[in-house]
C-alpha cells in the first residue's frame, strides 16, 4: 500500500476514493465538520503564549523598580512598615495594569489577525462557496484561480493552464506548470511534483480544482512553521518615538531627583526620607505605561473600524491614515455597487435593450457569454467576478442554463483573463467539432476581428461594420455603460488550442452594462474635499463610462481632468509628476500603471491611499503610504500585500477609517499630554517645595499613589474619547510632525505648571492657616507640629489628585468649550473622575488608609478650598480656549 505522504503517486481517482469524498459535489456539510473534529484546524500550531506570572515578571523587570523594591525593603527594615507595604502594593497594582494593558491589546490584535486570514473556494453540498482557509478539511474539493494562496496540500484532479509560484516552499521565484494528469511513483523533490499544489504557495495564472490530503502542522510548509521562532511584536513609528521619549525624560526626571535628592541631603532633611521621595518621584515622572496606553487606544481603535468594516492588518496604517491627502480608488465596486447588469445589447445589426434579445437569433451571443464565464450563479449565492455574473443572469432571464449548457458543450481548453490582454477564451468541443469563444474590452477584442455575424449569417466584417461599432461602444459609453465585446472562432482541432484562438474571430455582439454609484459615495466625497483629501478615480473602463460617473459622484468634470492609459505610457516621469496634480480621472489602465500614478502622487508630497484586488495590483499596494484591499472581490494577493482591507469593497469605508484614524491619533496625543501634564505638575510641587526649603508637600507612597490612580484611568479614558464630528473639517496631518507640535509641547509644560504650582499653593496654605500664622511670611517652618504638615500634606495630595482628574476634560479640546464638547459624552471619563475622587475620599476618610498613608481628616472648609483651586486648571484652560475664539 502506498504511503498517504505519496498523494503525487496516485492518480486523482484513486486519491478521491481513498479520502471517500466526491469531485462533483464535494464533501457535505454534516462530513467537513466531522473532519473538523478529527484533523482540527486548518492553521499552524501557535507560539507557546507567556503565563500570567512571565507577563506580570516583564512589567517588574526595570531598574527603576528594583530601586523601588529597595526602598521598601530599607523602609521594612527602619520600622515603616506601612511605607513599605504601600509601596510593594503599588508595584503590584501596576504590574496587573500593564498585564491587564497587554493582554487587551494581544487580544484584540488576535482577532485581527482571524478576521484578515485568507479565504478558500470549496465545493460542499454540490454549492461552490467562500469559506475560511482554517476550515478546509482533508477531502475539500478546493477551487483555484489566479492571485490566490493554497489554502492546503491539494493533490490536483483538474488543471487548466494552472501555473502555481512555491518560492515559499522551494525558494524557485519562476512559476511551476501543474498537470493533473501527471503522476510518478518514484522519489520525486517537492518543485516537480507536477500534480500537487502546496500551502501558502500563489496561483498566479489559470484555474484548477484539487481534493485537500494535508492540513494545517501536517502540510509541507507547517513541517517548516516547527522551525520558525516567534513573530516579533509590531511597533508603530508613534510608538517607538514613545519609547525613545520615556527615556529622555527618564533621564531628565533621574537628573532632577538626584538634585532634589542632595538638595535636600545639604539642608539637613533625613536622608530615608529623601531617598524614597526622589526614587518615587523618579517613578512617578516617568511615563513608563505609555507605550501600553498608546497599544491599547490603537486596539480600541481598531476593534472600532472592524465595526465600520475596515480590517487594519499593519498597525502603523492606522497613524498614516490620519495624515492620507489622496485617495486612488477604484471604480468598480468600490465607488459603485459592484451589483453589474447588462441593460443594452448591440448583435451587429440592432442595438436593443437586453429584454429584446432573442434567444433563437441571438442564440450564439447568449451561449458565448455564458460558457466564456468563470461565475457561479444559483438562487442562493453568487461567486466570481462581477462582470461574469451579470452575463449568467443575462443568459438565465432569456431561459438558458449554464450547467445544462456545459454539458453540451464541454470545455476543453482555455486561455484565462490577463490584464495585459484583458481578454479571456475558452474552447469547447461540440457535436461534429469545437468551438471557442472569446471575450473583453473592445480595443483588444476588435482588431483580432475578420467576420461579423448578423441575424444568424456571418460575413466578412467591412470599415463600415467596424465604425458603427466604435459608434454603438461610444454611445454605451456616454450612457456610463460598461462595454464588452463577445466573438466566436470555430476550431477544427485540439491542435489549435493556443494563442491563434484568439486570431480571426467571428464578432457576436457588444453587452453593455452599467454599475450604479453608491449612493453613499456622493457624500464621502464631499467630506473628502472639505478635510483636504484629493479623491482619483481609478477605472480600466472607458474614459466616456469613467467621466460620466466621475460627474455623478463629484470627483471631475471636465475631459481635461481625465487621462487614459496610453497617455501615460506616452508620458515620461517628468510629465507625469505634474500631470496628477491636475488628473481626477485615470481610464482604461492596468494594474501596472498603478504603480506609476502613486509614484508621481509621492513625488509631489503627497500621501497616498491606493485601492486594489489584483495579483497585479500587489507592487502599488506596498508603494502607497497605505494599501487598501477589497475584502469580497479582492485576491489573497492583494491582501497580503495591503495594510488595510475593506470587507464591504466600498469607498465610504475608506474615507471612515481616515476619519477613525486621525481620531485615534488626536485621542493618543490627548493621553500623552495628560500624563507629561501630570508628571510634570508632580515634579514642579516636589522640586520647587524643597528648593524652597519647604517640608515635603508629598510623601513616597502618596505620589506613587497619585501616579498609579489618577494618571491611568483618566490616561485610558481619553484614548477612548468619542470621535470628534468637526475632525474631517481639518488639513491633513503632516507624518513627520511631532506629537509637540503647534504648541502642544508648551501645553503640557504650562499646565503641569500650573497643576505643580496649586499643589504647592494648597500645601502652603495648609501650613499657615493650622500653624495659625496670619501670614505665610510668619510661618516658622522649622518648629512646624507633624500634624499641621500632615494636614497639609494632606492638602497637597488631594488637591493635586483632583486638579489632575479636572484637567483631564481639558484634553477633550484644544480649541471647543468644556460644554461644548459635552462635558458627560465621553462616560468613561466621567467614570474616571468619579473612581479617582471616590478612592481620594476613600483614603480621607476611611481611618486604616488614614494611618497607611499619612493622611489627616479633612474639613468641610479644607474640601472647599481644595475643590476651588483644583477646578483652576478647567478656569484657566477655558480662559485661554475663549481669547483664542474671539483674537483668531
Amino acid at each position: 500500500m502506498i504511503s498517504l505522504e505519496k498523494w503525487h503517486a496516485l492518480s486523482a481517482e484513486e486519491t478521491v476514493e481513498k479520502l471517500k469524498t466526491d469531485p462533483e459535489k464535494g464533501l457535505s456539510e454534516r462530513e467537513a465538520e466531522e473532519r473538523l473534529k478529527t484533523y482540527g484546524e486548518n492553521r499552524f500550531a501557535e507560539q507557546k503564549k507567556p503565563t500570567i506570572w512571565k507577563m506580570l515578571w516583564e512589567q517588574m523587570n526595570s531598574l527603576l523598580i528594583y530601586i523601588l523594591i529597595a526602598a521598601a525593603a530599607i523602609s521594612a527594615v527602619v520600622g515603616e512598615i506601612s511605607d513599605a507595604v504601600i509601596i510593594l502594593l503599588v508595584i503590584l497594582l501596576n504590574a496587573v495594569i500593564g498585564v491587564v494593558q497587554e493582554s487587551k491589546a494581544e487580544k484584540a490584535l488576535e482577532e485581527l489577525k482571524k478576521m484578515a486570514s485568507p479565504k478558500a473556494v470549496v465545493r460542499r453540498d454540490g454549492i461552490v462557496r467562500e469559506i475560511p482557509s482554517e476550515e478546509i478539511v482533508p477531502g475539500d474539493i478546493v477551487l483555484i484561480d489566479a492571485g490566490r494562496f493554497i489554502p492546503a496540500d491539494l493533490r490536483l484532479i483538474e488543471t487548466a493552464n494552472l501555473q502555481i509560484e512555491e518560492s515559499a516552499l522551494t525558494g524557485e521565484s519562476v512559476a511551476v506548470e501543474k498537470d493533473a494528469a501527471w503522476r510518478s511513483d518514484d522519489e520525486v523533490p517537492l518543485g516537480d511534483q507536477k500534480n500537487m499544489a502546496f500551502m501558502s504557495t500563489l496561483s498566479v495564472y489559470g484555474r484548477g480544482t484539487g481534493v485537500a490530503v494535508r492540513t494545517g502542522m501536517n502540510t509541507e510548509i507547517g513541517k517548516i512553521a516547527k522551525m520558525l521562532g516567534a513573530e516579533k511584536k509590531e511597533e508603530t513609528p508613534l510608538q517607538k518615538k514613545l519609547d525613545h521619549l520615556g527615556k529622555v525624560l527618564g533621564i531628565g526626571a533621574i537628573a532632577i531627583c538626584l538634585i532634589m535628592f542632595f538638595i535636600g541631603f545639604f539642608q539637613g532633611r533625613p536622608p530615608l526620607e529623601m531617598f524614597l521621595i526622589a526614587v518615587s518621584l523618579a517613578v512617578a515622572a516617568i511615563p513608563e505605561g505609555l507605550v501600553a496606553i498608546v497599544t491599547i487606544v490603537l486596539a480600541i481603535g481598531v476593534q472600532k473600524m472592524i465595526k465600520h468594516h475596515a480590517i487594519v492588518r499593519k498597525l502603523p496604517a492606522v497613524e498614516t491614515l490620519g495624515s492620507v491627502s489622496v485617495i486612488c480608488s477604484d471604480k468598480t465596486g468600490t465607488l459603485t455597487q459592484n451589483k453589474m447588469t447588462v441593460t443594452k445589447v448591440f448583435t451587429g445589426e440592432k442595438y436593443i435593450s437586453a429584454e429584446e434579445l432573442d434567444p433563437e437569433t441571438d442564440g450564439q451571443f447568449l451561449k458565448a457569454a455564458m460558457l466564456c464565464n468563470d461565475a457561479q450563479v444559483s438562487e442562493k449565492e453568487s461567486s466570481g467576478d462581477p462582470t461574469e455574473i451579470a452575463l449568467v443572469r443575462l443568459g438565465l432571464k432569456h431561459g438558458l442554463k449554464k450547467e445544462a449548457l456545459e454539458k453540451e458543450y464541454p470545455r476543453v481548453f482555455e486561455i484565462p483573463f490577463d490584464s495585459g490582454r484583458k481578454m479571456m477564451t475558452t474552447m469547447h468541443e461540440r457535436e461534429g467539432g469545437y468551438i471557442s469563444f472569446t471575450k473583453g474590452a473592445l480595443e483588444s477584442v476588435l482588431p483580432r476581428i475578420t467576420r461579423i455575424e448578423k441575424g444568424g449569417k456571418t460575413a466578412a466584417i467591412t470599415e463600415e461594420d467596424k465604425e458603427k461599432i466604435l459608434a454603438v461602444a461610444d454611445q454605451m459609453s456616454d450612457e456610463a455603460l460598461r462595454v464588452l465585446a463577445v466573438a466566436k472562432k470555430t476550431v477544427n482541432g485540439m491542435e489549435e488550442a493556443d494563442g491563434s484562438l484568439e486570431e480571426d474571430l467571428t464578432f457576436l455582439g457588444l453587452a453593455g452594462m452599467i454599475d450604479p454609484p453608491r449612493e453613499e459615495v456622493k457624500p464621502s466625497i464631499e467630506q473628502c474635499k472639505k478635510a483636504g483629501i484629493r479623491t482619483v478615480m481609478i477605472t480600466g473602463d472607458h474614459r466616456k463610462t469613467a467621466l460620466a460617473i466621475a460627474r455623478q459622484l463629484g470627483i471631475a468634470q471636465d475631459e481635461e481632468e481625465t487621462m487614459t492609459g496610453q497617455e501615460l505610457d506616452a508620458a515620461s516621469d517628468t510629465e507625469l509628476r505634474e500631470k496628477v496634480k491636475s488628473v481626477r480621472v485615470f481610464a482604461r489602465v492596468s494594474p501596472e500603471h498603478k504603480v506609476r500614478i502613486v509614484s508621481a502622487l509621492k513625488e509631489n508630497g503627497f500621501i497616498t491611499s491606493m485601492t486594489g484586488d489584483g495579483v497585479n495590483d500587489a507592487p502599488s499596494l506596498k508603494q502607497a503610504d497605505v494599501g487598501v484591499a477589497m475584502g469580497i472581490t479582492g485576491t489573497d494577493v492583494a491582501k497580503g500585500a495591503s495594510d488595510i482591507i475593506l470587507t464591504d469593497d466600498n469607498f465610504a469605508t475608506i474615507v471612515r477609517a481616515v476619519e477613525q484614524g486621525r481620531n485615534i491619533y488626536n485621542n493618543i496625543k490627548k493621553s500623552i499630554l495628560f500624563l507629561l501634564s501630570c508628571n510634570l505638575g508632580e515634579i514642579t510641587a516636589l522640586f520647587f517645595g524643597i528648593l524652597l526649603g519647604l517640608p515635603a508637600p508629598l510623601t513616597a507612597v502618596q505620589i506613587l499613589w497619585v501616579n498609579l490612580i489618577t494618571d491611568t484611568l483618566p490616561a485610558v479614558a481619553l484614548g477612548m474619547d468619542p470621535d470628534d464630528p468637526d475632525v474631517m473639517k481639518e488639513k491633513p496631518r503632516d507624518p513627520k510632525e511631532s506629537i509637540f507640535a503647534k504648541g502642544n509641547g508648551a501645553y503640557a509644560l504650562l499646565n503641569g505648571m500650573l497643576i505643580g504650582f496649586i499643589t504647592l499653593f494648597a500645601f502652603l496654605e495648609g501650613l499657615r492657616y493650622y500653624s495659625g500664622a496670619d501670614s505665610l511670611f510668619a510661618v516658622d517652618f522649622a518648629r512646624l507640629s507633624a500634624d499641621t504638615v500632615t494636614h497639609a500634606q494632606t492638602m497637597a495630595f488631594i488637591t493635586l489628585s483632583f486638579a489632575q482628574l479636572f484637567h483631564s476634560f481639558n484634553l477633550r479640546s484644544r480649541k471647543k468649550s468644556i460644554w461644548k464638547v459635552g462635558p458627560f459624552s465621553n462616560r468613561y471619563l466621567l467614570g474616571a473622575f468619579l473612581i479617582g475622587a471616590a478612592i481620594q475620599c476613600l483614603l480621607v476618610y476611611a481611618p486604616f488608609f488614614n494611618r497607611v498613608f499619612g493622611i489627616h481628616v479633612l474639613s468641610g472648609a479644607d474640601w472647599l478650598f481644595i475643590l476651588g483651586v483644583s477646578v483652576l486648571p478647567v478656569v484657566f484652560n477655558e480662559l485661554a480656549k475663549a481669547g483664542k475664539r474671539i483674537f483668531s
